[in-house]
């Protein structure tokens, strides 16, 4: 590997740990920084193919408002960069929490597994933003209370997703 590419491979990396960041901090502007501008699209586990910026940013939005707490911790990750597109894959191992309880105590957290592939292109000004982002929840096996195996999404455990 080239030290070209190895440094691109390097930039791909931090704006891909930068996208996630963003919606950790859940910040608007940072996330809607990271992303490319027109026609982009997301897939979030169980939704609909969104395309464009507007339409991008609002699911990002929807999902910040209606989340207290999210924390990625990402393995898995491979990077793979040909000339001005470069392609992210990634398990995004997924901690969320809900709103805080009556007496104030914190909301119950659920954990989930995602598998998200994120494609970048780079952009005029030489920095890497995202043109794609496709998430899929990850089938997981939970025994259940006789001792068998019961299929749960692995997202939050009651068939809802997170991100």
């Amino acid at each position: 590997m080239s030290g070209e590419a190895r440094t691109d491979a390097e930039a791909v990396e931090a704006a891909n740990a930068a996208l996630y960041d963003a919606v950790e901090r859940g910040d608007l502007d940072a996330l809607a920084d990271s992303w490319l501008g027109g026609e982009i699209s997301v897939v979030h586990p169980g939704w609909p193919v969104l395309t464009g910026r507007d339409e991008v940013l609002r699911s990002y939005a929807l999902i910040m408002a209606n989340t207290e707490y999210i924390q990625f911790f990402l393995t898995d990750v491979e990077v793979s960069v040909a000339g001005d597109t470069a392609l992210v894959t990634c398990t995004e191992n997924i901690l969320s929490g809900g709103p805080a309880e009556e007496d104030g105590s914190a909301g119950p957290l659920v954990g989930g597994l995602v598998v998200a592939t994120n494609v970048f292109r780079r952009a005029e000004d030489g920095r890497w933003r995202v043109w794609a982002h496709h998430g899929s929840p990850v089938l997981v096996e939970d025994e259940d209370e006789e001792g068998g195996d019961e299929k749960t999404d692995g997202v939050d455990g009651e068939g809802g997703t997170v991100l």
